[in-house]
């Protein structure tokens, strides 16, 4: 599937970018459909790689749904073309935020949540550039639209962050502030961040860094794990850890308080 963005251009013709998004794959729920979540891959992975994984986790009542980013050139690797949800150079707070790619992705993740059925809870979650991705999705739905003003679609009940970082976090608090409706779907939206203190990626400080501004722009339904040791890369104990927090967060058939 590819979506088109716009810019201004110089000349009389706007220059548009498409994005072709790669092969999705689908884990469909071994038990009662309650659930279905959008797993997003890091940079340079592919859906594939994560739908195995997923298909082994014990949470028969999810649906998991496992896009490919599209490929494109990478300022990180010195524009050599990767799979990538959008364009990054180093993470830092003062490196440029592709806004248009963020978008894009954000809108192709709720275009694949949106024929899901009515009573079905929605929730993202992903690794490393897609947990990014997923947080930036989380803070479309509270502020309910893109950051090209567009509105946003779905209803999200549960957001997972393994080893990533927030995109667009200097700006969010005063955009939260501007609206109550906001702050109530922050307040309400169930959110996991794991890192590992390890992490020679994505460093342990840029996941601390994304909770603490989450927690203070109102996002007060949060935990944030640390993993000692951990570095880029998931292990069971962390996975078992995020298959308790669905359970719970979402209510699905044989859950426990957490």
């Amino acid at each position: 599937m590819s979506y088109n963005t716009s810019n201004t251009g110089s000349g009389s013709r706007t220059p548009r970018r498409t994005f072709e998004f790669g092969r999705t794959h689908v884990v469909r729920p071994k038990g009662n459909h309650q659930a279905t979540i959008v797993w997003l891959h890091g940079l340079g992975d592919k859906g594939s790689s994560w739908s195995q994984l997923l298909e082994t986790l014990p949470l028969p009542n999810i649906k998991w749904i496992c896009p490919t980013a599209p490929s494109r050139p990478v300022a990180l690797f010195g524009g050599f073309p990767c799979t990538a949800w959008f364009d990054m150079g180093d993470i830092s707070e003062d490196a440029p935020d592709d806004m248009e790619g963020l978008d894009a992705s954000a809108a192709h993740v709720a275009n694949l949540l949106s024929t899901e059925p009515a009573d079905i809870k929605l929730g993202v979650g992903g690794f490393s550039m897609g947990a990014a991705t997923a947080l930036y999705s989380a803070t479309c739905h509270v502020l309910g639209q893109y950051g090209n003003g567009n509105p946003y679609p779905v209803n999200l009940s549960a957001i997972v962050g393994l080893s990533g970082w927030l995109p667009c976090s200097r700006t969010l608090r005063n955009r939260m502030e501007a609206s109550n409706e906001a702050a109530r779907r922050a307040a309400s939206l169930p959110t996991l961040l794991c890192h590992g203190l390890g992490d020679d990626v994505v460093a342990y400080g840029h996941g601390e860094k994304s909770a603490q501004v989450l927690s203070s722009a109102g996002f007060r339904n949060l935990m944030f794990r640390t993993y000692n040791g951990l570095g880029h890369y998931t292990i069971p104990e962390e996975t078992d850890e995020v298959c308790t927090w669905l359970t719970a967060s979402l209510g699905l058939e044989g859950s426990r308080s957490y």
